[in-house]
């Protein structure tokens, strides 16, 4: 059996009622056992949006995610030149433990590694942001159903019509995630992720996805399309990938991003993340 396999086969242990440690799924992503995105792995576990940027442009990064908290809720922000983040856990080495990266220059998206040793400097900053995947986990655990989980696909993404507020360069529409509900769960899901503000929070739109400049929730920006039942509700939250169209307007000479669903797991348990 080739090792990609054997680590497939390991990483079904990540699922719900899995019981391998966040600490053995990124040693399968750090040698490139799994490469795809990461919903429903690690089961407890926060996952987090990542952006690398060289030094001269993080201090408008970092503004720019404390001016839009509800897309870019940030977990925690590196030392320059520093690939571990001991905050979220005490092995993780930025450069390989991300599934599929995105390497961008001059705003253009260049490459998609599974590996960025080779890129690294010391004058890199990480910044690492809370998923919606982590709020997904109490959906879950209140009986709620996530459609893209039960169809095995990656949570549809959409660039937005709403302005994020820009910081220094950095500018660009919300990106939204979307998951259907019925009405009584959806009123039952903005309860529950209202309880997550480090992980997106609560809901910014319901309903008519015209209102926020989505034409067709069929064909999705980033991410997989999902069913969407005649008796469903559409619900948005916003969404991580929202730095990655921010970037596309700054135009970094460097930059290196998460590829859209493939997040870096953390040893941070999602029920630490609760507000209340």
């Amino acid at each position: 059996m080739s090792e990609s396999a054997t680590a497939a086969d390991a990483l079904s242990a990540f699922g719900p009622g899995g019981t391998a440690s966040a600490a053995h799924v990124r040693s399968i992503i750090r040698k490139g056992g799994w490469t795809a995105h990461t919903s429903g792995l690690a089961n407890g576990h926060v996952q987090g949006n990542v952006v690398i940027l060289p030094v001269d442009q993080a201090n408008d990064f970092l503004r720019y995610c404390q001016r839009n908290p509800k897309p870019c809720p940030l977990l925690t922000v590196s030392e320059p030149g520093q690939a571990q983040l001991p905050a979220l856990g005490a092995d993780i080495d930025i450069r390989t433990d991300v599934p599929r990266y995105r390497v961008w220059r001059d705003g253009v998206l260049s490459a998609e590694p599974t590996d960025v040793r080779a890129l690294w400097r010391d004058d890199l900053v990480t910044f690492v942001i809370g998923c919606s995947f982590s709020f997904e986990e109490a959906l879950i655990e209140s009986g709620l159903r996530i459609r893209h989980i039960d169809q095995h696909r990656n949570v549809p993404m959409y660039r937005t019509s709403v302005a994020t507020e820009a910081a220094g360069p950095f500018k660009g529409p919300l990106v939204v995630t979307m998951r259907p509900f019925k009405a009584a769960d959806a009123i039952r899901a903005i309860q529950i992720t209202s309880r997550f503000p480090n992980v997106h929070g609560a809901p910014v739109h319901i309903g008519d996805p015209a209102l926020i400049g989505i034409a067709d929730l069929a064909h999705p920006d980033y991410g997989d399309a999902v069913d969407v039942m005649p008796d469903e509700i559409p619900v948005f939250w916003a969404c991580g990938v929202t730095p990655q169209a921010a970037l596309v307007q700054a135009r970094p000479a460097l930059c290196i991003t998460h590829a859209p669903g493939a997040m870096l797991i953390t040893d941070l348990l999602n029920h630490q993340l609760a507000s209340f």
